[in-house]
């Protein structure tokens, strides 16, 4: 069985990451969207909330689970015996952070985790977590970013209550 991982921190998910989920799907067996717990970070949605929010958004994709995790994500992959990370790059910015995050998992891993990048589809090129809560904090409208049920749940944390 094919198995891979794709870590992030999806605060939240974007239809980006759903069109990496989605793709990502097609190629292995089974994929496991990790919830990066990130200290260094201060999240709008908790861990919890960013897990149940990607097992909705997920729900018709059979081979797709919505798991968390913090540390080091080559520990989690040991523990779990996935040796494939996906990783979303929109530009060449993305790519040069990525490869050293790649490398580093890669010797990390004494060679058992490899990362394998996929573009989005263009439409989706421009969007991040943090450019749809820029949007969102200022009540703009960010239907095109993410699913409507998401869109709610994002203007509801900004205090923008029924939208």
């Amino acid at each position: 069985m094919k198995k891979a991982i794709y870590p992030g921190s999806f605060d939240p998910v974007t239809f980006g990451h759903l069109d990496i989920i989605r793709r990502s799907a097609s190629i292995f067996d089974e994929l496991t969207v990790g919830v990066l717990n990130n200290n260094l970070k201060t999240p709008l949605f908790s861990v919890e909330e960013r897990v149940k929010i990607l097992q909705e958004a997920t729900k018709d994709l059979p081979n797709v689970k919505i798991d968390s995790f913090s540390g080091l994500l080559v520990n989690y992959t040991k523990e779990k015996d996935i040796h494939v990370a996906v990783r979303g790059v929109r530009a060449i910015t993305d790519y040069d952070y990525e490869l050293q995050i790649a490398q580093t998992n890669h010797k990390l891993s004494g060679g058992e985790l490899d990362t394998i990048f996929l573009t989005p589809n263009l439409e989706y090129a421009y969007l991040s977590s943090s450019g749809v809560k820029e949007i969102a904090s200022f009540h703009g409208d960010i239907s095109m970013c993410v699913p409507e049920f998401i869109v709610k749940l994002v203007y509801e944390k900004y205090g923008f209550g029924e939208e």
